[in-house]
């Protein structure tokens, strides 16, 4: 048996302290370390979590799930194994939303306190496993090991942590209770005022296949810190690593005596449906979705009981002007091309530049010679097979590829750098490809104004910088973006791409040179889309974020 809820918080209260201080401050933060050393964890961390991994291959995951009948298994890693674990598949939706509500009345008398304390010991249990979770995440997602380690693992428990601060700051800005007192002749007026924080209903986290627990835990551990019951419905091709938070979200409430019915997987074979028949139940009250434009449309449009955030497709944007250091700006965007493949919703897509060229301390470079520049750098960065694919990863499905070789044969422009394939090393299954650029001119809207994801990007011709800001503004206003990025030596277009940025509501990066990239945010500090474009309605994370999640309801007596 865990400590009492209260006293879990009282354990972990240090590391929210600082968390909610890094969040009002925006400085850098991190309670999770992010380097899978073994000067870190440990000798035997890293073999231990890969044999917890192995352990799950081949065999059925212990999850109790009500309203499940029969099994399913749906993972393949993209570098060739075949994971074979089965998972409880949901067939009665009736049954489950049942079994998920009967827990809520203690979990909402628990207070933000107890609530608080369960999620942050959930949170201190998933770090005692993240080698395990981390090869979880490399094989349903493709990421890297590394890679997989970092934003699979320690940066996604900096993000649910995140959320956990900003509930807490929200949930606690209203006294518990209050006397309130008005003057009057005589006596005055004297009340007692109670104020509570009571839960939306039923919260349905629909999980992606790229970023299994990166982009689910900010909204499962908001939903459910909040007082809501949480149903996780992962991408078919990423179940394990859902599977293994909600494992660790059952047991630690279960310990601290709450119905560990409260988090739920609901696995399904990819033709079931389920998402949308959970979205648009009476009750299920909040939504949480990454994923495509199609499905993030539709639950918009139809999960009207809900509040629903969504992440969905944009067209993240690099508008070069001019730099100061051209090796070291073409070594930046390579790196941004190639992490993960580009299989990042914050990889850039569009970079645009004049017809004319470029400034460099190096003088005027044309389009063509911006575009040597960085395959010389995609050159010295994946040149090397072994190496490459630390950096690339994996390619996560066959629609990544099908969209990578219809650039490749130049049916979206003129090929400036060809993708080629990589051996891994390791993993004789695994499909690796490098980054293609590709040549368009201004004209050309029909095909850069749509994400084309995975390792496919766009060198725009313009007429100038002020058009090519002007495509950036209107673009993102009407397609959505999550990432924007500027290179630029004058302080004027700085200026007016801040501008064009606020007006497109999308986060702006200029002129990185070094270490940071466009497609990385901090936990903290960076928030993770603005919910001011069509790309996402929220974002990762701020108190429009969490707020939504619960209502306070009061009640009041005269002294």
């Amino acid at each position: 048996m865990t400590a009492a809820p209260t006293a879990l918080l009282d354990r972990h209260r240090q590391r929210l302290d600082d968390a909610v201080a890094a969040c009002a401050g925006r400085t850098y933060f991190s309670a999770f370390d992010e380097s899978p050393s073994p000067r870190v964890y440990g000798e035997e961390a890293a073999g231990s979590g890969r044999a917890a991994f192995e352990a799950w291959l081949g065999g059925a995951f212990p999850l109790e799930t009500p309203g499940a009948s029969g099994t399913v298994a749906t993972e393949r890693s993209p570098f060739g194994l075949d994971l074979g674990v089965s998972y409880p598949r949901v067939v009665d939706v009736d049954a489950l939303l049942s079994a998920v509500r009967a827990g809520m009345k203690g979990w909402r008398d628990a207070g933000p306190e107890g609530r608080t304390g369960v999620c942050l010991e959930i949170l201190d249990r998933l770090h005692a496993r993240i080698f395990e979770l981390a090869n979880a995440v490399q094989h349903t997602s493709g990421q890297a090991f590394v890679m997989a380690f970092q934003a699979g693992g320690a940066h996604a428990l900096d993000r649910a942590l995140e959320a956990i601060a900003y509930a807490w700051t929200e949930m606690t800005r209203t006294p518990a209770t209050a006397i309130w007192e008005k003057p009057g002749r005589g006596e005055p007026l004297r009340m007692e005022k109670t104020f509570t924080v009571v839960p939306r209903g039923v919260a349905l986290v629909i999980g992606c296949n790229t970023f299994p627990t990166w982009n689910s835990w900010p909204g499962l551990f908001a939903s459910l810190v909040t007082g809501n019951p949480v149903v996780v419905k992962p991408h078919p091709a990423a179940v394990l690593p859902l599977a293994i938070t909600v494992q660790v979200c059952r047991e630690v409430l279960a310990e601290a005596g709450f119905d560990p019915n409260l988090v739920t997987l609901a696995a399904e074979e990819p033709d079931d449906h389920l998402a949308a028949t959970l979205a648009v139940r009476p009750e299920v009250r909040l939504v949480d979705f990454t994923g495509g434009n199609a499905f993030g449309d539709w639950l918009e449009e139809h999960a009207r009981q809900a509040v629903v955030f969504t992440e969905k497709a944009g067209v993240n944007t690099v508008v070069l002007d001019s730099t100061s250091d051209f090796a070291a700006m073409c070594q930046n965007l390579a790196f941004s091309f190639s992490l993960y493949s580009g299989q990042m919703c914050t990889a850039p897509q569009n970079v645009y530049l004049p017809a004319a060229g470029v400034a460099t301390e190096d003088g005027v470079k044309s389009p063509a010679e911006v575009a040597a520049g960085i395959g010389a750098a995609l050159h010295r960065l994946l040149g090397d097979d072994a190496r490459a694919v630390e950096l690339l990863g994996g390619i996560v499905n066959a629609g990544v590829v099908e969209r990578l070789e219809a650039a490749s044969a130049g049916r979206r422009g003129d090929v400036l750098v060809a993708s080629r394939e990589v051996r891994h090393p390791s993993y004789d299954g695994a499909t690796v490809r490098t980054p293609t650029l590709l040549r368009l001119t201004a004209k050309d809207a029909d095909v850069y104004e749509s994400e084309c994801f995975g390792p496919v990007s766009y060198l725009i011709e313009t007429d100038g910088t002020d058009q090519s800001i002007e495509l950036f503004r209107d673009t993102v206003q009407r397609h959505g973006a999550m990432t924007a990025a500027v290179y630029s030596t004058s302080d004027e277009v700085v200026e007016q791409m801040r501008d064009a940025a606020l007006d497109a509501g999308v986060a702006l990066s200029e002129n990185l040179l070094g270490g940071v990239f466009v497609n990385q945010s901090a936990a903290f500090s960076d928030f993770h889309g603005t919910g001011a474009n069509p790309a996402a309605n929220a974002s990762y994370t701020d108190g429009a974020y969490v707020a939504p999640r619960f209502r306070v309801v009061q009640s009041r007596r005269h002294v």
